[in-house]
């Protein structure tokens, strides 16, 4: 029977290293969620003000001249902030353009609201919210990803309030992913899910990062340092780790051409997440658009590539006249 006393000295042995593994990774990666306060010093800035809207202190800029122009209002995507407009909103307000831009619920500065879920009816509710506070009647609405979802779907249901769109990788039709970012895949494992729950491994960060840019080499330290910073925002893991309710939005693409208002669909041509073919769809869908699709560029072009999207932004502002 000494065999067996080997075997289970053995598993007891190797037992022993696997826990003490897990502890030194939960030790080395601990991030607990900070409160926005701690926040607020590093990445409000003189330009942020909360406004109070459903319930929620919502994280807003809106910089350049109050004229009688429509702003641009942009909105960033899941899991990002305000911020990734920096440069966009440097150069459009040098050009004299109004920006606005806020951190949607469940995000950023903004974090998840106090009760309730997260569903489509509560983003359109902060949208015209934001825009009534500021006393904005009409915008040009831009967004990424998810917040270009939000940006066509407010167009389409408040016509009124919509000069333009400018749709960078927007959601909302169907399509197929050929690269997921890790981090959300892994959020939704159970047992990772609670190990994230209080640990934020660094290299997870930058993988998700890597996985939405056309070129990983561009992905600098001072944005895998935000986006730790937001997801550590009080509350904004729950929302990613799905223990607030994130509701989905109805499939409205049908609906694309009752939007009449002139619309730039700018698409990377690396983008993996939602493939540039969804480009041609959305041009193709809307009455008055125009694709443009740059090479080299993947999910976020925006904010890998600022200068040769804003040329083509630019570009489409004086086309349509707007």
């Amino acid at each position: 029977m000494k065999w067996l006393k080997r075997i289970a000295l053995g598993l007891a042995g190797v037992l022993v290293l696997v826990v003490a593994a897990a502890v030194g990774f939960v030790a080395w990666h601990w991030a607990p969620d900070i409160p926005r306060a701690e926040l607020e010093d590093r990445w409000a800035g003189p330009a942020s003000r909360f406004l109070e809207i459903d319930g929620m202190e919502v994280h807003v800029r809106d910089e350049g001249p109050k004229d009688d122009a429509a702003p641009i209002l942009l909105l960033h995507g899941t899991s990002d902030s305000l911020h990734a407009w920096d440069a966009w909103a440097e150069a459009l307000v040098a050009d004299g353009r109004r920006v606005i831009r806020y951190d949607l619920p469940g995000f950023g500065l903004t974090g998840p609201p106090p009760s309730g879920g997260l569903q489509a009816e509560r983003y359109l509710r902060v949208h015209f919210g934001v825009m009534d506070a500021l006393g904005v009647e009409r915008a040009i609405m831009g967004g990424n990803s998810f917040g270009g979802r939000i940006a066509w779907t407010a167009a389409l249901e408040r016509p009124e309030r919509a000069a333009g769109l400018i749709l960078v990788a927007a959601s909302g039709l169907p399509t197929e992913p050929t690269e997921v970012p890790p981090g959300f895949a892994l959020a939704g494992l159970p047992g990772v899910k609670d190990a994230l729950r209080n640990t934020l491994p660094r290299f997870l960060i930058r993988m998700s990062l890597e996985s939405v840019y056309g070129d990983p080499s561009r992905v600098a330290e001072a944005e895998v340092d935000r986006f730790m910073a937001m997801t550590r925002r009080a509350g904004n893991r729950d929302v990613v780790l799905g223990r607030v309710e994130f509701g989905e939005f109805e499939n409205l693409s049908h609906r694309l051409p009752e939007i009449a208002v002139p619309a730039l669909v700018l698409w990377g041509g690396e983008d993996r997440l939602i493939p540039p073919a969804a480009a041609e769809r959305f041009e193709a869908g809307l009455p008055d658009a125009e694709a443009v699709v740059i090479e080299g560029l993947g999910h976020v072009p925006h904010t890998e590539g600022p200068e040769r999207t804003l040329e083509a932004v630019r570009a489409w502002l004086a086309r349509a006249d707007l």
